[in-house]
């Protein structure tokens, strides 16, 4: 039985021709990647929100979507482009008020701190020995560590005027992916299908949810409770309240917490002597701190069902790796390659027994 015969030759040219028009149109399309990646994160996540609101509207997209464009702009990237301004604009004041603290000298630990049950002859010894190296030693210990924190947030963040064309650019295409959702969405679950079968169809479903869960519990969250906490600030009367506010918006999305703004802010407010409004601040602290606990889990979980542990690890490598948009890259990779792990593995188990 004779076999056809295979050119060679035209097998490979055929292989490098499309290798090399993938490579261009990538090349063509490496500007608009993170606007593209940013709309599709937003629309994702606010989608069941477009529909409910061309429900309102008479069931018309065009409004739906003229409706929901301007609420991105106002809820979403007007504070977050707030926030960044704010932080870059203000640097020079925030580096003269940690100047200032820094010069301030450390009171003796008080009294009724030793008679603390279990934690407090450690705390006054703690104390102690804070009081006797000062602001100061603490500030040189602390300078190499702020320095890289600044360097790693201005790579992260970039020139915000480049920031200010990205998020137009990003609004413009997540009003488009509105107004034609459904076939994109068909889109790529054709693609999906196409490419893997049913279990690709399940991984391009399992990437929407898990964007949706991330832009749920982890932005959410993070704008809770830097709201929670600028409030706080703001009661009590904290200078540069609105900055802090951004800063810990910021903290938050890095998981950090908003711990790094609000507990400096509490002891510095028990030290100046101000009890009542220090104890009003540590309520406000206590509450942002916690919050995400409760939070957290629970939005995540109406977004996808999946484990809060790979959730976070996601965003916490994706942030690192990628930058602001890893915090949404990294846990759809993770979500989709532990889909994908587990239904391998139960394939084995249905295995008829040989």
């Amino acid at each position: 039985m004779s076999h056809p015969h295979q050119d060679l030759t035209r097998t490979t040219l055929a292989v490098l021709f499309i290798g090399g028009l993938m490579a261009a149109s990538f090349r063509v399309m490496q500007p608009f990647l993170p606007a593209i990646i940013w709309a599709v994160t937003l629309v994702i996540a606010t989608w069941p929100l477009m529909l409910r609101v061309q429900h309102y509207a008479g069931n018309r997209r065009g409004a739906a979507v003229l409706v929901m464009t301007l609420a991105l702009l106002l809820v979403l990237i007007v504070p977050f482009w707030l926030a960044v301004s704010t932080i870059v604009d203000n640097l020079d004041e925030i580096a003269g008020l940690v100047r200032t603290v820094l010069s301030q000298p450390v009171p003796p630990p008080p009294h009724w701190l030793a008679g603390l049950p279990l934690v407090g002859m450690r705390a006054t010894h703690a104390w102690e020995q804070f009081t006797s190296a000062g602001m100061q030693g603490l500030g040189a210990t602390l300078t190499p560590y702020a320095g890289q924190l600044t360097r790693w947030f201005a790579a992260a963040v970039g020139g915000l005027g480049g920031m200010f064309v990205q998020f137009l650019l990003t609004v413009a295409i997540a009003a488009i992916m509105f107004a034609g959702g459904e076939r994109a969405a068909a889109t790529a679950l054709r693609f999906g299908r196409r490419l893997g079968g049913e279990r690709g169809e399940a991984a391009v479903r399992l990437a929407g949810q898990a964007i949706r869960g991330v832009a749920l519990g982890v932005v959410v969250t993070a704008l809770a409770q830097s709201v929670l906490g600028g409030i706080g600030l703001a009661i009590v009367g904290v200078p540069f309240a609105p900055v802090l506010t951004a800063m810990m918006f910021m903290l938050c999305l890095a998981q950090i917490g908003p711990g790094l703004v609000l507990v400096p802010a509490v002891a510095w407010m028990f030290y100046a002597g101000d009890t009542l409004l220090a104890t009003v601040l540590l309520a406000f602290t206590v509450i942002a701190m916690t919050m995400d606990n409760v939070l957290r889990p629970w939005l995540i979980r109406k977004g996808a069902d999946l484990p809060l542990l790979l959730i976070l690890a996601g965003v916490i490598g994706g942030l690192i790796a990628f930058g602001l948009l890893g915090i949404f890259l990294g846990p759809t990779v993770l979500a989709i390659g532990y889909t994908l792990l587990n239904a391998w593995m139960a394939e084995e188990d249905e295995a008829p027994p040989p």
